[in-house]
């Protein structure tokens, strides 16, 4: 794209010459709904720094939560020794052993084990405990010498209200959990009752959430890490924030640093300034947490898929794509996955075969002709392109929240598979930071790179430090 401050930058692309004038109206019209230009991104970046001032000032759901995390020591690459790490998500339940080899590099062995359905509804925490049990006996570990716990590092993906480095109160399940009597209770003493039960000789010494693990986790490997931050299934953020800058921090000493979570998914809820269209707002009233983690749902893997089909839907409507007719599959919600728009958007045959290949035998739709495979493949562009620009949008609005840092090389440690798998993500994201981070700073000294496994990893660094600070 040349000027991406011009609509028409974003719109032209998007057109399909062979195609009607009733049909490229449309595609102009979604076009310009989807786009994000460089004026637009300013003023989310001015959103985002009012945001994330009030969330640092005090707790207010309408405002970044801008979450304290009581991590407060960065990783310098030199840390050595042997930590367990647990990594619980929506899915899985990673148990970790890390050794941290004291030169930037560690070895990692781990066991994943899938929660039940019976876990997710009744008994999840004599789950953990039980898995936990299994990868001690399994690789014969113990307690050392002179110890009777082995500390652990919990990261932990559910959104919590932490009150301490290894206390945290549940908010609320999400992920298709419904644990009962969890709500408002601490997690890691309702963790640690379960470990008592069964005997299984584990301290959960740090509690965190998966962007702190991924910001640790690249600060071990790249100590001029300043942010991490996930752009897979959902979206977050977290960076270290001057201590004197976190207003609603109870305690007088203000030197030094805290790691603070942003949890940006949920910025502008009122959607004041993010490119809000119909087709995310027939996303947003048809979710479980209707008007909740809207930017989350403007540039994560899970909803991306979604927002095409409900955005190809509306030309199916108008008899505009598909001869106006559609399948059960692609009628259903969320069965347009994300996968397969980064299949269509990198498929540069002269019939886009691959796109006929997922429209008819994946989701079962009518025969194609090459019209209909480049108007969806242009609807995922255009849908992707505000997913990247977003995301550029919310990280560059964080670096420059301490522009003091900028001056000096930052790296930032990403994981999810948006990032790793979404065509050229990576190479966007530079692309377009340029514009407002300074072609010098992002080509000389700006550093983005993958922190995988980063929340079991992290988790670990975390018990490290925890544990040093307590003399053993």
């Amino acid at each position: 794209m040349s000027d991406t401050n011009d609509i028409q930058t974003f719109v032209q692309p998007y057109l399909v010459p062979e195609g009607s004038d009733e049909l490229n109206a449309n595609l102009r019209a979604m076009a310009e709904s989807f786009a994000v230009t460089d004026d637009k991104i300013r003023e989310i970046i001015k959103g985002f720094h009012k945001s994330m001032a009030a969330g640092l000032e005090r707790d207010n759901p309408d405002v970044l939560p801008m979450i304290p995390t009581y991590v407060h020591r960065r990783p310098t690459g030199k840390e050595t020794g042997t930590f367990l790490a647990l990594d619980l998500g929506g899915t899985n339940l990673r148990v970790c052993q890390v050794t941290l080899n004291g030169d930037t590099t560690y070895t990692l062995v781990q066991q994943k084990f899938t929660i039940t359905p019976e876990a997710k509804e009744t008994r999840l925490w004599d789950f953990v405990a039980e898995c936990v049990g299994v990868f001690l006996e399994e690789h014969d570990l113990r307690p050392a010498a002179g110890r009777r716990t082995i500390p652990c590092g919990y990261t932990f993906s559910f959104p919590i209200f932490q009150t301490g480095i290894s206390s945290g109160n549940l908010s609320m399940w999400n992920k298709g959990f419904a644990v009962p009597n969890s709500v408002g209770r601490d997690v890691v003493n309702l963790t640690q009752s379960a470990f008592q039960r069964h005997h299984v000789p584990v301290e959960v010494v740090a509690i965190l959430n998966d962007t702190v693990g991924t910001l640790m986790t690249s600060g071990y490997s790249q100590p001029d890490t300043q942010m991490g931050i996930i752009f897979g299934t959902g979206t977050n953020a977290a960076y270290w924030e001057e201590l004197a800058a976190i207003h609603k921090w109870p305690t007088p000493d203000r030197s030094g640093e805290m790691v603070v979570n942003l949890e940006w998914g949920a910025f502008d809820n009122a959607t004041e300034v993010l490119p809000y269209t119909p087709h995310d707002n027939k996303l947003n009233r048809k979710s479980h947490n209707h008007g909740l983690q809207v930017f989350e749902k403007m540039i994560s893997g899970l909803f991306l898929g979604e927002v095409v089909r409900n955005a190809v839907l509306t030309l199916v409507d108008r008899r505009l794509v598909f001869e106006g007719r559609s399948s059960d599959i692609f009628n259903k919600s969320y069965t347009f996955d994300t996968a397969y728009m980064s299949e269509i958007v990198s498929d540069d045959s002269p019939d886009l075969a691959l796109v006929k290949t997922v429209l008819e035998s994946t989701l079962d739709l009518p025969p194609t002709t090459l019209v209909d495979r480049k108007i969806v493949k242009n609807v995922c562009n255009m849908v992707g392109s505000r997913s990247v620009r977003l995301s550029a949008a919310a990280m560059s609005a964080v670096l420059l929240a301490r522009p003091e840092l900028m001056k000096s090389s930052i790296s930032i440690g990403i994981d999810g598979s948006m990032y790793q798998f979404y065509p050229n993500f990576e190479a966007d994201l530079y692309s377009v930071s340029r514009t407002f981070l300074g072609h010098d700073f992002v080509d000389n000294r700006l550093k983005l790179h993958l922190a995988k496994d980063g929340s079991g990893v992290g988790a670990a660094i975390v018990a490290m430090t925890v544990d040093q600070e307590r003399g053993n």
